[in-house]
């Protein structure tokens, strides 16, 4: 696997030192350029799509920082599908539809699931050297992957081949999942994933991808010849303006569809697992594009992130797979024994909520997770890259307990999206962690997260040139909806965006408000507090009145630093301090905004389920329902009266219109 990883990384630094003469040529010189697809997001679900793509169409990908920093590099445990024979489908879904405890869309967690073996052989095709099956007389000794850890040592493809199948495939087993049907690349999965991808991708003529190149606004016009009467005009999108770091310059990218990959915002919290380019501005763009977002309050904690100073580093969920325990430090009980009869292998939300709980207790800021009860062999052979990296901060995990405590991981809720990629903008397709699909309800099940982006990412593959082709041919005799399928929702409570409820109290509005006046702030300083709000009040367990504090705060923040300018700034003339304050304080109020949006569906959801725990209100509500954002758009037409969520009188040529 060295080798195979060593050739990626020399493809890529051969192309990444010729990044300035090959992509800036490109473009003309009012700064424009003209692709048949824009990606927005270079991560797995953004390959996968590109890669996936007819190469007669021209790709643009964008990376906002350099190519690996995105969450889909640092994932490790794996990708689930129903790959052994001893498993299904239908156990797969059962096993998805339980953790998301009654709000997965059924549908599309049927057809997302449904393809799993075939992402993973397009992996295989691909040239990811997934960990393989010990061979025995030369077949796979698959019938093992169902039973007892293996301590013999695994076999890995050295090399890319096209010859590795799923059959060869060492699965393991992870927190929710009724059997091994994790494939995995040893414990770096996602690193090995995106190496290989990046470098398919810089080899595809077809396709050029923009390092350091951030997405600002999604371009969107109202749909030609669109034959049917509507209060608000459907809208298409056409292309972005970007941001080019390299060169401090905006940029317009014309075309003909785009596909949102840009990730989900767990850098909205202090202890995230995400990199520092996360922060929900995806899931913005598409709101003000036109798009409705839903369950925004249902984050998901990982369990056990290593609890070691300012550490993002995961403890990969697949160590509990393999056997391994959870102790209170002072106590040595293993304490999930008495709470869920799966112990370590229940759901990740409420691991990691009784995580959080034995943390108040104790007052030590972790517990110990502990396999040093298995054999050493077997764990650095399963685990490599956590024992090297453990190792070099004086933790040998063959004899010594890991502390870890929860971090900020995974959204479960943003864009809303079908099984194939459709928004509710015409051309803009999702896919990823920026997408609400339906598949992860009020809980995402261990690795389903990597299988939902290469098969939403190549659903959207297959459904894009049928648009391009139709989308070109529209006449005034054929309604969009023939050529375009907006998501569905059922089940839909539409979340108020108005100011505290009467009954939030004068008291705490005073302390919240008034003393918190700002007058050094800055948005490097906001950002932190930020984060720590939303860490203290919108962590694994919430109350209302906490939440209502909080939302006091950032409506504070979004007073001080002009909470109506979301609009973008305009660049031209200015030196690069000035570009970079302004780019700031932009970046800053979507921020603090899409705070307000996810503290109001957490206050707004007086229940607690999956990912959401509220103290005061403990019960399951009988009927779940899916918390849904209406979208800011723009038409051509004006009333008035007409405000918008932020309670200002818009222009004329931008008025704030909420629509299902």
């Amino acid at each position: 696997m060295s080798e195979a990883i060593a050739a990626a990384g020399a493809i890529h630094g051969g192309i990444h030192s010729a990044i300035h003469s090959v992509i800036h040529s490109a473009y003309d010189e009012q700064n424009t350029r003209q692709t048949d697809v824009l990606i927005i997001g270079a991560g797995l679900a953004g390959l996968s799509t590109a890669l996936s793509l007819p190469p007669s169409l021209s790709i643009t990908v964008l990376s906002k920082s350099a190519l690996e920093v995105c969450s889909s590099h640092y994932a490790q445990g794996g990708i689930a599908a129903s790959l052994d024979k001893n498993d299904s489908i239908a156990d797969h879904v059962a096993d998805t539809l339980i953790a998301g405890a009654g709000l997965c869309e059924a549908d599309s967690t049927f057809r997302i699931l449904s393809a799993g073996q075939q992402a993973v052989q397009w992996l295989c095709t691909q040239g990811v050297p997934f960990t393989q099956m010990p061979k025995l007389n030369g077949h796979s000794d698959a019938q093992q992957t169902t039973t007892q850890p293996h301590t013999s040592n695994l076999q890995i493809n050295e090399l890319p081949s096209h010859s590795l199948q799923i059959s060869d495939l060492h699965l393991t087993k992870e927190g929710g999942h009724s059997c091994r049907r994790v494939a995995h690349a040893d414990d770096a999965t996602g690193q090995y994933m995106m190496e290989t991808l990046t470098a398919k991708a810089h080899a595809a003529s077809n396709i050029t991808v923009l390092p350091y190149h951030e997405a600002l606004q999604l371009l969107t016009m109202p749909v030609a010849n669109d034959v049917c009467s509507r209060p608000v005009a459907l809208r298409q999108c056409q292309g972005a303006l970007v941001f080019d770091h390299i060169r401090q310059r905006q940029l317009t990218i014309h075309s003909r569809a785009v596909v949102l990959a840009s990730g989900g915002l767990g850098q909205l919290f202090q202890r995230a697992s995400a990199p520092n380019v996360c922060v929900g501005d995806g899931v913005m763009m598409a709101w003000q594009a036109g798009c409705r977002l839903a369950n925004l309050e249902f984050i998901q904690f990982h369990p056990t992130g290593l609890a070691f100073g300012d550490s993002r580093f995961l403890i990969s969920e697949a160590l509990r797979g393999e056997g391994g325990h959870l102790y209170c430090p002072t106590t040595n009980t293993r304490f999930m024994l008495a709470i869920d009869a799966r112990a370590e292998l229940a759901p990740r939300d409420i691991v990691a909520r009784v995580i959080a709980e034995q943390i108040d207790i104790n007052g030590l800021g972790y517990v110990h997770l502990s396999v040093s009860h298995l054999p050493a062999s077997f764990i650095t052979a399963h685990f490599p890259k956590i024992y090297q990296t453990l190792l070099t901060l004086g933790i040998d995990m063959t004899t010594d307990p890991i502390p870890v405590a929860p971090t900020a991981h995974y959204s479960c809720g943003g864009v809303v999206t079908s099984a194939d990629g459709h928004t509710d903008v015409v051309g803009l397709y999702a896919a990823g962690e920026v997408a609400h699909t339906g598949l992860h309800g009020a809980n995402r099940l261990a690795s389903n997260s990597l299988l939902e982006c290469v098969v939403v990412g190549r659903h959207i593959a297959a459904d894009l040139p049928r648009y391009l082709n139709e989308i070109s041919a529209l006449n005034t005799e054929q309604p969009i909806e023939n050529i375009w399928t907006q998501p569905c929702l059922e089940r839909a409570h539409t979340v108020e965006l108005s100011s505290l409820p009467n009954e939030c109290t004068e008291a705490n509005a005073k302390r919240h408000n008034e003393a918190n006046e700002f007058p050094n702030a800055d948005v490097a300083n906001t950002i932190v507090k930020l984060k720590a709000l939303m860490t203290q009040h919108m962590g694994i367990t919430r109350r209302a009145k906490s939440l209502e504090q909080a939302l006091i705060q950032v409506q504070a923040w979004q007073r001080y630093f002009g909470h109506d300018k979301l609009s973008l700034p305009a660049f031209d003339n200015q030196n690069s301090a000035a570009i970079a304050e302004s780019l700031a304080h932009f970046q800053l109020n979507r921020q603090l905004q899409l705070a307000v949006f996810i503290i109001q569906c957490a206050y707004q959801r007086v229940e607690s389920r999956g990912g959401h725990y509220r103290q005061d209100h403990p019960q399951l509500a009988a009927n779940p329902q899916i918390s849904v954002i209406k979208p800011l758009i723009k038409q051509t037409y004006h009333q008035a009266n007409d405000v918008n969520p932020y309670g200002h009188k818009p222009s004329y040529d931008e008025v704030a219109v909420i629509t299902v």
